[in-house]
């Protein structure tokens, strides 16, 4: 009894703080909402019950069921999914160089059927019907700004890209990116966190953080792509650049530059565990800057931009919890954060740099991270016009704000 009322007496003391008077309460409701205030927020819920879609605005709470999605087809969904987009070529002893190159066609050709069918499902069970709701049933008119929404699916669904859901073989409009902008928030509160209006730091340097790493051990070499990267932002980021490049880029380094700049480009490989995302990581020079590492410190960030292979991969035992490192950097402090959902070709990577950062500069020579989800969507948009693979252009997301 004695330590029930310490406990009690302690929480009424840690709720007396600024800023902390619902700790270990549920948020209620009107703190909620304000995550949406500069566009509805669409909290997709899976369960063996029922599906609904909960559309928060900042006027309120509407729900939407959806009746086509259950959670054993999304469960059937993400494995295949999950399946086709496993790294390594399907090879086996005694295999010809010709027979390589045919397995490797047939598995790529697998793998857009796959991504092509469950785009379509998405469309028709989920995005579809959410963007209806919303009142949005077809493309923006010539010069019309496209609308904004945030999508915060739970459960395996997080594994899945909502953006891209829709019949891209049609020219009918049919398609999330041929309607709306869509970024991603891990929860109500960290959008609305991330929100807040960013204060100026004196000791954060106004140089980008380049972080490259070229030739990390057991890894493919990425020297042409870093190398065509580093060229790029050195030429054309306002304020020029902060470089932390090969062996000098080393877990201890790298997280230490961090904490002293607003904005980063990592241009290196991508590690996820499916089963323990909290190991997943950037690849560097020395080791792993793990999702673990990287939650443990709080940075005073604004943008970053992860050209790397699948930062924005949760795990399948616990999806809900969103554990990936586009979710990590945006939970401690970066507000805007690019991040891929599987291994992407480098060369892709490189494209949509030089595509993103332009649209992020403006006519005075300012940087303006605040435009990402804007230039992401522009990016994805001229990839799927050049007639690029959905493979190639439907990993990259936008996380924030």
């Amino acid at each position: 009894m004695a330590l029930a009322k310490e406990w009690d007496d302690l929480v009424e003391q840690v709720r007396a703080l600024d800023g902390f008077q619902d700790f270990l309460r549920p948020p209620p409701l009107e703190s909620l909402l304000r995550a949406a205030r500069n566009g509805p927020v669409v909290v997709v819920n899976v369960s063996r019950w029922r599906c609904d879609a909960l559309i928060v605005r900042s006027q309120g709470l509407t729900t939407l069921p959806l009746p086509d999605l259950t959670a054993d087809e999304v469960s059937r969904r993400v494995t295949d999914y999950l399946r086709v987009l496993q790294d390594g070529l399907p090879t086996v002893p005694g295999m010809s160089f010709r027979e390589a190159i045919e397995a490797r066609r047939q598995a790529r050709r697998e793998r857009e059927d796959v991504l092509r069918s469950t785009m379509e499902w998405l469309w028709d069970a989920v995005t579809g019907p959410v963007l209806t709701a919303l009142g949005i049933t077809g493309s923006p008119a010539p010069g019309e700004a496209p609308a904004r929404v945030w999508w915060c699916p739970t459960g395996l669904l997080s594994l899945l890209p909502l953006h891209g859901g829709g019949y891209h073989s049609a020219a009918d409009g049919r398609a999330v990116v041929d309607r709306v902008v869509s970024s991603y928030t891990p929860t109500l509160r960290a959008l609305s966190e991330a929100s807040k209006p960013l204060r100026e730091q004196a000791d954060r340097s106004r140089q980008l953080l380049f972080v490259g790493v070229p030739d990390a051990v057991d890894q493919l070499q990425l020297v042409e792509d870093v190398a065509r990267e580093h060229d790029f932002l050195d030429a054309r980021f306002p304020g020029g650049l902060k470089v932390v490049e090969g062996s000098d880029a080393t877990v201890e380094r790298v997280q230490a530059a961090l904490s002293g700049h607003r904005w980063v480009h990592l241009s290196c490989h991508g590690r996820q565990n499916l089963h323990d995302p909290s190991a997943a990581g950037l690849v560097l020079s020395d080791g792993v800057l793990t999702v673990t590492r990287l939650s443990s410190a709080r940075y005073a960030g604004d943008f970053a931009f992860l050209s790397a292979c699948r930062t924005a991969t949760g795990g399948v035992n616990l999806p809900d919890e969103a554990i990936t490192l586009a979710a990590a950097l945006n939970y401690t402090g970066y507000r805007h954060v690019v991040a891929t959902l599987w291994s992407v070709d480098p060369t892709v990577a490189a494209d949509v740099t030089t595509a993103v950062y332009p649209a992020l500069i403006d006519e005075k020579g300012r940087f303006r991270p605040e435009r990402a989800a804007f230039a992401v969507h522009t990016a994805v948009r001229s990839l799927r016009a050049d007639g690029r693979a959905l493979d190639d252009w439907l990993p990259f997301t936008h996380t924030g704000p």
